[in-house]
């Protein structure tokens, strides 16, 4: 009798890697000064890029001035020439001229530079999708650069299935995390302070995490010796109690001391 085959996920091909890319402090290049530039520029700025616009002055849209006038970016005020690759981490063309396109295109290849080169799909190195922003929360939905409009649609769609205080619920879970790394730093507790952390996450509405003070942090890690994760109410009437569901105080045995 054969044996079962094993369950493992089947492959999809076709699809795309989609990573967060960290660039802070990394240098962009932007090539073209008009509306999708003016849109890269933001995503860019937004991940706490540097950019380098370059395009003649008389191309920068009114957006793409301002961001120029602002010192938000660097401006080259002339066309592309091939010194502007020198140091850079990536390139963003956005520019009517498909022979010019194609040309920066080859050029970045050569270099092994990451570029993205607008609306041309097959000159691609990734593409830029629909992107929900709230704070620490970023969803991008991607459609391989095939549907740009639906990426838009769908994108809303979601955004509005979300709690408007998403994001807020994650800056404090965020938060409850740093505080627990800081009283239990040991690597072998790693699995512990993941486990501990799910059932926090699930135990909590994203409402009772928006309203997560300092203090209720500092109390709630009392109950993580034990693995505990109380329910919000239990756990401001506990703050109340002496000893909060006969959990004690936490020791220093993890080399710290909540009230100290």
């Amino acid at each position: 009798m054969a044996s079962a085959k094993p369950k493992f996920p089947a492959i999809k091909p076709g699809g795309s890697l989609i990573l967060a890319w960290q660039v802070k402090g990394k240098h962009v290049v932007v090539v073209g000064g008009g509306e999708v530039a003016a849109g890269r520029i933001v995503h860019c700025l937004n991940a706490d890029a540097v950019v380098t616009v370059v395009c003649p002055t008389s191309g920068l849209n009114p957006e793409v001035a301002f961001r120029v006038s602002e010192g938000q970016v660097k401006h080259t005020d002339r066309n592309f020439e091939q010194s502007d690759l020198d140091d850079a981490d990536m390139v963003l063309v956005a520019i009517d001229d498909p022979a010019a396109s194609t040309a920066i295109w080859k050029l970045c290849k050569e270099r092994r530079i990451p570029a993205n080169i607008a609306d041309v799909p097959p000159e691609c190195d990734f593409y830029f999708g629909s992107v929900h922003r709230d704070g620490p929360l970023q969803i991008m939905v991607s459609t391989n650069g095939k549907g740009p409009r639906l990426a838009a649609s769908i994108r809303k769609f979601i955004a509005k299935q979300l709690p408007s205080n998403a994001g807020n619920a994650i800056n404090s879970i965020g938060n409850l995390r740093v505080k627990l790394r800081s009283i239990a730093p040991d690597p072998a507790e790693s699995r512990k302070r993941m486990a501990w952390m799910t059932k926090v996450s699930d135990t909590f509405s994203w409402e009772e995490m928006c309203k997560l003070t300092d203090e209720d942090m500092d109390f709630l890690l009392r109950y993580y010796p034990e693995n505990k994760a109380p329910s919000f109410s239990e756990l401001r009437i506990a703050q109340g109690a002496p000893d909060p569901q006969g959990v004690d105080p936490f020791d220093g045995s993890f080399g710290f001391s909540v009230g100290a």
